[in-house]
């Protein structure tokens, strides 16, 4: 904390030689004045899961400039100096110091109480092991553990992390009942869903927060669409996320192809996918649950519970509450008719993808998923109505999206790849599309970077091994890595404006997903050109995500020794532990900052244990700045509600960055 001021009082009494005794005391020195102020504390921000051996390695250190202009470091030996003994009572033991020198160049200013930023750099530190950073000199601070180590060997635990949140966001009668004895479960649940009612999509307002119908309205069908995951901390799940999680998924699995959870889970996706598609119908169901109601209908939204409690509801045609326990489906469009392209084109490559899979072991498998891949796409909306959004959720607000050229350059790439293994003699017709589909996304004015609403950077690299050096629609290879360029340059900019080097935008959602999204796509772009200009900026998005930010927390929960206590999600709050101790939903990845605006409101409801759990030290608020906000608070779902789409899009960064060379 700060040096202690001298009181007003004495400031201004006689000067004598009492006095000067008094004061000479409160700071802590001799009369005379020679010694220095006492270091004033700061804080410390590492990547607190660890850096990788032979890239680039970045800390931060945030306080006052003076306090700062005269700091030093040293990096200590986090298991000598914390398992006691001469090394814990003096981490500066020379024994115990691996690295040391100046606090580097200051970046920025973050906020009033923190109000410079200094970088340290640990590029030279690559022998293995875990470490703490120690500041003496002008500042006092020491940084959570972090490790260095080969890419494998710290990516691949986070991995296996993720893939504990998706077993634990399982739906349907098979849960997940195996693995570490504080892995999060839950009970059979939604099993209803095996004979759900079809009802025809709702209408809702512009904005997406009134249900305009009266009513819903059966459309006469019937569907078992059990299984699959909830979306996020709710129970409602969605063709449109889970397509894109399975199609991450099964990309990952490109890069750790040993992992037997991680296929499951991918082929767990796939086989509710499947019961999504209706293909005698030719129907493609959007949705299972209802987020917006009225007082007629009430909504997984309107209630806080673990999932197994709808089964016990005693509910009839008519209650409120029947379409909780009965839930209703949505379809995206009627029988036979064009589908959403958006969605089309996600279900599509997932589809495909899983044709891959299967092409070197069940031929016959993989043809069956090859001949769905290619019914959903046919039926894709390939002219739909400039002035309405692609349709991926209902309502649309909760998924928005502008562009759907992505998606379907996507499918095609990845129809083209199937058919290729295969022997298919559609290839080039796919190729082709895919191309085209590429030409009128790299024309448009809806370019982003990849997440959940722009599928590209898995695109275009795909279809530039589709191409394998041709041309098509005047799109080559070229081109689609000159827009991953494009979309990485944009991160890089705003990474250079940022006093942490964050390449995403903190005021606004998805600012945790999107950081991952930069981190895959530069690992992919490097895969492919074999061009690494991208990889200490990659290396340093990761360490923003995983602790190297203004709030000094991993927004990844169970990494580091700082995370998300307190999620907004369901059976985290009502079956987990608060404390760290127990069952956590490990692996789960938040939104992260938000725009301190959006945070004015949390979730409420009776059923809702509270928790709220500060930072290490001080406030949350005091780490706020440049107008965002974090808040780990179980109602602050601007902030730490995980979701399928986040931690997936992690996964496959994670599992990218496993296959860096390390020195």
């Amino acid at each position: 904390m700060n040096a202690p001021r001298t009181p007003r009082l004495l400031a201004t009494a006689a000067a004598g030689l009492g006095t000067l005794l008094l004061v000479a005391s409160l700071h802590g020195m001799p009369f005379g004045g020679d010694a220095e102020p006492p270091p004033t504390e700061v804080a410390v921000r590492v990547d607190q899961v660890g850096y990788v051996r032979g890239e680039a390695k970045q800390a931060y250190v945030m306080g006052p400039a003076a306090a700062l202009t005269g700091a030093r470091f040293k990096v200590v030996d986090a298991r000598s100096s914390d398992a006691g003994g001469t090394d814990a009572k003096d981490p500066d033991a020379e024994n115990a110091v691996v690295m040391a020198g100046r606090v580097g160049a200051g970046t920025g200013r973050w906020n009033a109480k923190y109000p410079s930023v200094r970088t340290v750099d640990l590029s030279a530190l690559n022998t293995p092991g875990t470490y703490r950073i120690v500041l003496a000199g002008t500042a006092a601070g020491r940084s959570p553990a972090f490790r260095v180590a080969g890419a494998r060997e710290l990516m691949a635990p986070l991995v296996r992390d993720n893939v504990r949140f998706l077993q634990a966001q399982r739906d349907g009668a098979d849960v997940h009942t195996g693995g570490p004895r504080h892995a999060l479960r839950h009970g059979p649940s939604h099993l209803a869903d095996q004979d759900a009612v079809v009802y025809a999509p709702p209408e809702y307002d512009e904005e997406g927060t009134e249900l305009l119908d009266e009513e819903l309205t059966p459309t006469g069908d019937r569907a078992d669409v059990s299984g699959g995951w909830f979306d996020a901390g709710d129970f409602l799940k969605f063709t449109g996320t889970t397509s894109y999680s399975v199609a991450e998924l099964l990309l990952a699995q490109r890069d750790v192809p040993g992992m037997a959870e991680l296929s499951a889970e991918a082929s767990h996706g796939l086989a509710w996918l499947d019961k999504m598609w209706d293909g005698d119908g030719e129907t493609l169901y959007a949705q299972v649950g209802i987020g917006v109601g009225s007082e007629a209908v009430r909504t997984d939204h309107d209630v806080w519970r673990l999932p197994e409690a709808d089964d016990r509801l005693d509910v009839s045609p008519g209650d409120p509450d029947y379409t909780i326990k009965h839930r209703p489906v949505f379809p995206a469009a009627g029988p036979g008719e064009a589908i959403s392209p958006s969605l089309a084109g996600r279900v599509a490559a997932a589809f495909a993808l899983a044709a891959q899979r299967a092409a070197t072991t069940d031929a016959e498998e993989a043809e069956d998923w090859l001949a769905k891949a290619a019914a959903v796409y046919d039926l894709a909306d390939t002219d739909p109505d400039p002035d309405e959004p692609p349709v991926t959720a209902f309502p649309p607000a909760f998924y928005p999206e502008d562009s759907w050229q992505d998606d379907m350059e996507f499918a095609g790439a990845e129809l083209a790849l199937a058919a290729r293994e295969l022997g298919d003699d559609r290839e080039s017709d796919w190729a082709d599309d895919a191309a085209r589909w590429a030409d009128a996304y790299l024309g448009s004015d809806v370019q982003g970077t990849l997440g959940v609403a722009d599928v590209s950077a898995l695109a275009h690299v795909d279809l530039a091994t589709v191409l394998d050096g041709t041309r098509a629609y005047g799109i080559g290879a070229a081109d689609l890595y000159e827009d991953l360029r494009r979309q990485l340059e944009d991160g890089v900019d705003r990474a250079e404006r940022d006093p942490f080097g964050a390449g995403a935008v903190y005021d606004d959602f998805d600012a945790v997903p999107h950081t991952f999204g930069l981190v895959a796509t530069a690992r992919l772009y490097a895969a492919a050109t074999g061009d690494d200009r991208y990889a200490a900026f990659a290396g340093g998005q990761r360490g923003w995500a995983l602790g190297a930010n203004p709030w000094g927390t991993s927004f990844v929960i169970g990494a580091g020794e700082v995370y998300p206590h307190c999620p907004e999600h369901q059976l985290a709050n009502l079956a987990g532990s608060h404390d760290g101790h127990g069952a956590i939903l490990r692996g789960a990845v938040v939104n992260g900052p938000n725009a301190a605006a959006k945070l004015e409101e949390l979730n409420s409801f009776p059923t809702m244990r509270k928790c709220t759990a500060a930072p290490p030290a001080g406030a949350w608020t005091d780490f706020d700045g440049k107008g965002a906000r974090y808040l780990d608070d179980v109602g602050a779902w601007q902030t730490v509600e995980p979701s399928l789409d986040f931690t997936t899009t992690a996964l496959l960064a994670f599992a990218l960055t496993s296959r860096t060379p390390t020195v």
